[in-house]
């Protein structure tokens, strides 16, 4: 769980408290029920999310209860001794000022101004070009609430900041308060034309789920005809247009400029110009479109580990529930600690019963011991709002119901995906470091590698290491051009996916799982390392020897258990076991998630300890 960065989030205060003791009280006060923003706040947002009151006759009834029992999103009602947007739990305005922090943005003198252009630099910092600001919200105990014309004045001066900030300002929704009117305000910082916000969300759930479909109708901008023509213009391969079934791990974008408007746009007869959308975006939401079926689990989980997704996006359709490959794919979500949101689909064509049995039985699984989700249903734009600021704590599960045939819901999935944050950090002080997902020959250009830059700042004509080879060496590389989303750039930041061409490489010379690190990191390959693992499920037992696939990342290789810390292994067993990999070393982190499988086998971990290899050693670790 994303740890909270100050002591007075939300409407719970995290310094007294556990998270599960919090949302166990509150599940006590309410009958079960419990509000959306329970106190959570995503990183980069405001600290303080605005008190909604409730009438004092409200806990003596029962909160109106929804399909399969889910909650409405509400906010506990709590009183906060800070400002609401203090990064650390102090008041917002902190050299003294008497001055009532709802009327901070009401005509601040000079001084104030330009300590709120630093509180806002400084958000904008931590929330990685944005962030949300609620104007209106009194401090403590004290009434919320603006009159009209402390509500513009604020709303003016919070523009003049986000101008001086290089930002725009945009109003997300205005509600009624004790004394008048709160708003909150999306700030988003201006890019160049080479540059956006990159978000990236995986699309998981069963075969038939409808996720290409989904993804078709919101990157074309098109409904669907419900026989399918939407998904056509995402297949990559014929048998995948001539069965219907996606086999490979596909990708798609959809574009929102610093307003939050959608900037995708086709003609319906070529397909989408992605430099273009890039060049006109902020924020770039990146699709990556994974397979259900079954046969083709190994391809899901690379792209679950190697394409490293901020968010998951579980599909499942509303006729058929959740079957087949749902709780497979929710379980190595919640492994691999990606946030889930939850999209029923199919709405057009499901009849009211099973729905509601549908919807019980998905509220019973999220809040089962195994996945401890407070599931909420999103039905309107205050409901996006309240769940997307709050959405990275991992503990909430947003819930849409939506239509590819008649568009319902549509309009408030694309608002959830402008609010949502990347939640990879840039690091751009430490040595560069790039994860190699893909491979191919560009003819006219050469070799070319995909893959995701997880810290530092790479730049056209850096000479970095590549490796580790069958021997375990790093040798250097020349990059003659970057890509990102089919733009051409100068420049790749941590956090962000690109494409690199190489100088004098042959595409036989790289593999998926390889990286590109700078030569002062000194990387050293691994043949054999160390993790603690759980087994969730084998069919028998787990003894040394025993060979299975290991995911980590996009590194992708079979390897055998050498020695463990028990005689063998079951279903629900946890154990610190030694790997050797089959054929080639690895470039590991220590920390790393890994997924461990062979057929139905699973188990997950982390790696816990390396063995570095040195090329030219006497013996191969292991024996070999």
């Amino acid at each position: 769980m994303t740890s909270p960065r100050s002591t007075g989030l939300g409407e719970i205060n995290m310094a007294d408290t556990s998270l599960t003791n919090a949302v166990s009280s509150v599940e006590g006060h309410l009958g079960g029920l419990v509000p959306a923003a329970a106190g959570m706040t995503a990183p980069g947002r405001s600290p303080r999310v605005s008190p909604r009151k409730l009438k004092d006759s409200s806990l003596d009834k029962p909160l109106p209860s929804l399909p399969g029992e889910f909650a409405a999103p509400q906010i506990i009602p709590h009183c906060n001794g800070g400002g609401i947007f203090a990064l650390d739990g102090s008041p917002g305005l902190t050299d003294g000022h008497s001055k009532d922090p709802k009327l901070q943005y009401v005509s601040p003198d000079d001084e104030e101004f330009e300590q709120l252009k630093e509180q806002m630099l400084t958000q904008l910092e931590e929330g990685q070009g944005e962030t949300i600001y609620e104007i209106g919200v009194g401090a403590g105990c004290s009434s919320s609430g603006l009159s009209p014309d402390e509500l513009g004045a604020s709303l003016a001066t919070l523009g003049s900041l986000a101008t001086c900030c290089a930002a725009d300002a945009t109003v997300l929704r205005q509600r009624r308060s004790e004394e008048g009117q709160v708003a909150e305000v999306l700030v988003r910082r201006k890019v160049g034309e080479e540059d956006f916000l990159e978000v990236r969300v995986a699309v998981v759930g069963n075969v038939d789920a409808g996720k290409s479909t989904l993804l078709g109708v919101l990157t074309h901008g098109q409904l669907d005809n419900g026989r399918g023509v939407a998904r056509q213009r995402l297949f990559r391969h014929k048998h995948e247009m001539e069965s219907g079934r996606t086999s490979s791990v596909g990708n798609d974008i959809l574009g929102f400029d610093d307003r939050g408007r959608v900037v995708n746009s086709t003609d319906g007869h070529s397909g989408l110009n992605w430099e273009e959308i890039c060049r006109a975006s902020t924020k770039v939401i990146t699709f990556i479109d994974l397979a259900g079926h079954e046969k083709y689990l190994k391809t899901t989980i690379f792209g679950m580990t190697g394409h490293a997704p901020d968010f998951c996006m579980l599909m499942i359709g509303a006729n058929a529930g959740i079957v087949g490959m749902t709780k497979e794919h929710l379980g190595l979500a919640l492994a691999l600690n990606v946030p889930v949101f939850v999209v029923m689909t199919k709405m057009d064509m499901c009849p009211p019963n099973v729905l509601q049995e549908n919807m019980r039985l998905l509220n019973k699984i999220l809040k089962s011991p195994g996945c401890r989700k407070i599931p909420v249903l999103v039905q309107s734009q205050d409901d996006v709002i309240t769940s997307a600021t709050n959405f990275t704590s991992e503990r909430i599960c947003p819930i849409f119901q939506i239509s590819n045939v008649t568009g319902e819901n549509l309009g408030i999935l694309k608002t959830f995906m402008n609010l949502l944050s990347p939640r990879m950090h840039s690091n751009q002080d430490k040595p560069p470091e790039f994860q190699i997902d893909d491979t191919y020959s560009v003819p006219g250009v050469g070799t070319v590698v995909s893959g995701t830059c997880f810290q530092g700042v790479i730049q056209v004509n850096d000479v970095l290491l590549l490796g580790p080879s069958s021997l375990g060496e790093f040798l250097p590389v020349a990059i003659k051009g970057i890509h990102r989303k089919r733009m051409p750039v100068r420049e790749v930041h941590g956090g962000q996916t690109a494409s690199f061409a190489l100088k004098k490489v042959r595409r036989n010379q790289i593999r998926k799982g390889m990286v590109m690190v700078h030569p002062s990191a000194n990387p050293v390959a691994c043949w054999e390392f160390e993790g603690d693992i759980l087994v969730l499920h084998h069919p028998t037992t787990i003894s040394p020897k025993y060979q299975a696939m290991v995911h980590c990342g996009s590194t992708r290789q079979t390897a055998s258990i050498l020695t463990m810390n028990k005689e063998n292994l079951r279903t629900g067993d946890k154990a610190t076991c030694h790997f050797r990999f089959i054929k080639n070393p690895e470039f590991l982190h220590e920390g790393a998630r890994m997924v461990f499988r062979e057929g139905r086998t699973k188990a997950i971990g982390s790696i816990v300890k390396l063995f570095p290899y040195v090329p030219g050693s006497s013996t191969k670790p292991g024996g070999g």
